[in-house]
């Protein structure tokens, strides 16, 4: 879990103090606070409603109204909170601490959204846990559909990185003429840009160094003798865009 804001504070995993379970008793219920008298089932409720929204803290063995009644961690109670987070669609990862009198339960913002557990989608609001509606449902899976790996982006990678000798081999390949098309526009023409950014798509095919940007980026071409794969008689390592290493497979295997 990454560090998380909690009014004012930051908490860090397994750094949470008696002190600033105080604080968060003292400012009572909010965004990012929930507390329970003792556990029972539902709290699996509160559990999908933080990551749903920005994270958050469950103390339990806390009233409504900040009165502390206390609860104990114990084997079985840890066994049964772990039990209901996984048993959540995706599955949730808790911290989990006694703290002074009561039970801290820390779940960081969710990178899955939306999640779920047995009764339903639930999120945050100011300071309640709610069932979320259909329309609320609807919108946070759109804006959480997770991109493809050819859609997202490589931070600092830029227009100028663009290669514009990759890219007359490739439309020389694909016997197309751009004429005096700027790169960006040419970029874009193919979808593997948006107006500021070249999309991995685009970096694969044309970046001046693809494997700079994209490690991943590389093919390795082996030839064996016999049918064991024990003796390696040639190895060829391409780590070069997408034309570059389909050209060089095939010279590979035309030369084996």
């Amino acid at each position: 879990m990454k560090p998380r804001e909690k009014k004012g504070m930051t908490l860090t995993d397994h750094s949470i103090t008696v002190e600033q379970v105080k604080l968060l008793i003292r400012e009572g219920e909010g965004l990012t606070v929930e507390f329970k008298e003792r556990y029972t089932p539902r709290i699996d409720e509160d559990i999908v409603a933080f990551p749903n929204a920005k994270g958050g803290t469950l103390l339990l063995g806390v009233r409504d109204q900040g009165i502390v009644v206390g609860e104990r961690l114990t084997n079985d109670l840890k066994a049964k909170i772990t039990s209901l987070a996984r048993n959540c669609k995706p599955s949730i990862a808790t911290e989990l601490s006694q703290v002074g009198e009561v039970v801290a339960v820390v779940v960081a913002e969710g990178t899955e959204k939306p999640y779920s557990c047995a009764s339903g989608y639930y999120r945050r609001l100011d300071g309640t846990t709610q069932k979320m509606s259909h329309d609320e449902l609807r919108i946070m899976f759109a804006e959480n559909t997770p991109l493809p790996f050819e859609e997202k982006t490589v931070k600092g990678f830029t227009f100028d990185d663009v290669s514009k000798a990759k890219i007359r081999a490739f439309t020389k390949e694909a016997a197309i003429r751009i004429g005096s098309t700027a790169v960006p526009d040419f970029l874009r023409s193919l979808k593997v840009a948006d107006e500021t950014r070249v999309k991995n798509a685009g970096i694969l095919f044309f970046a001046k160094d693809v494997y700079d940007h994209l490690h991943q980026a590389q093919m390795t071409l082996l030839a064996f003798k016999g049918t064991d794969r024990l003796h390696i008689y040639d190895r060829r390592d391409v780590r070069d865009d997408l034309l570059t290493q389909f050209n060089e497979a095939v010279g590979f295997l035309q030369n084996t």
